[in-house]
């Protein structure tokens, strides 16, 4: 069996704070431009993926705590969908990407890095930015600033997100 390294993502599983990452997020809403996050209201919140897998790669949170989907209040799952759907559109329209990853990891044995509470990936695509350098050179390619890349979804937001 082979085996591929990505040493780049170790202060993903190690810097991790005590208690859950993402209700520490939820419960501190004057923290949001430190956490970068783009978007909350009473339900859920987008916030940008500190080790993301393409520029303006973030996640779909509820607030309420949870590792079980089919615990959440539909009202909440029907919200992040349309959420997610605004946020396709907005990676597309706004951001100018070629197509969109959606993505949620269901527990630990499902890839869930963050397992105890559940989130969507939403990744922004563009024809030929994977490469061999990720593979062989433990390096990410990574064609802007987060902070400035931050900012333009920021000032996306009420464009395409608020509800």
């Amino acid at each position: 069996m082979n085996y591929l390294y990505a040493p780049w993502r170790d202060a993903y599983f190690s810097d991790k704070p005590e208690g859950c990452v993402f209700c520490n997020i939820s419960a501190h809403p004057e923290k949001d431009e430190e956490y970068h996050v783009l978007y909350r209201d009473k339900l859920c919140f987008i916030v940008m993926n500190r080790y993301p897998y393409s520029p303006g790669h973030f996640m779909v949170i509820p607030h309420q705590h949870t590792d079980a989907i089919e615990e959440l209040d539909p009202e909440v799952w029907l919200h992040i969908s349309l959420i997610v759907q605004r946020c396709v559109q907005m990676l597309k329209q706004g951001l100018g990407a070629h197509g969109v990853n959606l993505g949620m990891n269901l527990g630990k044995s499902g890839g869930a890095g963050i397992a105890e509470h559940i989130h969507y990936h939403v990744i922004p695509r563009w024809m030929g930015d994977t490469n061999f350098i990720t593979t062989i050179a433990d390096t990410r390619v990574y064609g802007t600033d987060f902070e400035k890349i931050y900012q333009h979804l920021k000032g996306l937001i009420p464009e395409y997100i608020a509800c």
